[in-house]
């Protein structure tokens, strides 16, 4: 089915709003202006005028390769979803009937329905992936061209996606709009609050094929997979030292160059890694978030709370020296 534009749907929005007839395209508004043409005409057109201009609209139709059921089909969804909105929003008309999302103009809204469907009908010609937006298959196209069209204006970094360059600028600006409603941490990016959106709801979507274990990102998962493989490709250039992770290279390289770039705000003592700078904040708030199963007793680190728990098992630590 051919996706109409949105300049096409400009002129079914203004009849919505001027309270005509609910025109879906412009090949159905065509066939609404017959009707309306077909009744104000006098009985003195003839038969061959009629079966003119009902082939010019059967083919205006056919060129737009849309049957006559397709379109048919989809103007009753959406124009039942329209009744039922009302008057409850005027500026997004079209509303998708599975999740309710509103949508100006009904390309928009057909575009966002393959999100519901899986359909992708934008293959790329050189890989065969699938797209569900010719916009997404444009933007990878560009990881075959290497081409990135859309610089910084302030460190003239490149990025082959407009989206990915308004991300970075908010490494600049400090910007961060996208808050958690539950404790109001704020990121730079939605993607990175839909991440931290798990951290209270539990969801772990990427799970390990090999044991089944559950990650709530992808890159975890990911980094996961290579302790099953034992792949190790973040090497330091400086000692050769391979990690299957990339963060553990980061905070491996802080060892030769000794940057600690974690600092405390009580007391300015710094840190490699910011793991350890909230391992010691809670000689600061006093939290001992690790308790014992057995005696109920309360550690601020969890190599603490190990070492406690061989009292009770009586395992004793081999050390060798």
């Amino acid at each position: 089915m051919e996706i109409p534009t949105c300049e096409e749907n400009e002129n079914s929005e203004a009849d919505l709003n001027n309270q005509q007839s609910f025109n879906v395209t412009d090949s159905q508004d065509e066939e609404g202006n017959q009707h309306e043409e077909s009744t104000s005409t006098t009985d003195e057109e003839n038969g061959d005028q009629r079966k003119i201009r009902d082939r010019s609209h059967v083919q205006s139709v056919d060129s737009s390769h849309v049957s006559e059921s397709q379109w048919n089909s989809d103007a009753r969804k959406i124009s039942k979803t329209a009744i039922h909105m009302g008057t409850e929003s005027d500026k997004r008309p079209y509303v998708c009937e599975e999740c309710g999302k509103g949508f100006t103009c009904i390309s928009n809204l057909k575009r966002h329905m393959t999100t519901h469907t899986g359909e992708k009908p934008f293959p790329c010609d050189v890989c065969g992936i699938g797209f569900s937006q010719i916009s997404s298959l444009n933007a990878h196209k560009r990881t075959h061209t290497g081409e990135r069209p859309f610089s910084c204006k302030i460190c003239d970094t490149s990025f082959s996606i407009k989206s990915s360059l308004k991300r970075h600028i908010r490494t600049h600006t400090g910007e961060k709009p996208f808050s958690c409603k539950v404790c109001d941490t704020s990121f730079s990016c939605v993607s990175n609050l839909k991440t931290h959106m798990r951290t209270h709801t539990g969801d772990k979507p990427f799970s390990c094929k090999v044991c089944g274990t559950g990650f709530s990102q992808m890159s975890s998962l990911n980094a996961h997979i290579r302790t099953h493989t034992g792949e190790r490709p973040f090497s330091c250039k400086i000692c050769d030292t391979s990690f299957s992770i990339k963060s553990s290279l980061k905070r491996h390289i802080r060892t030769h160059t000794g940057e600690k770039p974690f600092s405390c705000k009580v007391c300015d003592t710094s840190f490699s890694c910011v793991s350890n700078l909230k391992t010691h904040m809670r000689t600061h708030t006093g939290d001992k978030p690790f308790s014992c199963k057995v005696c109920k007793k309360s550690f601020s680190q969890k190599s603490s709370l190990n070492a406690h728990r061989r009292t009770h098992t009586g395992e004793r630590e081999d050390f060798f020296l």
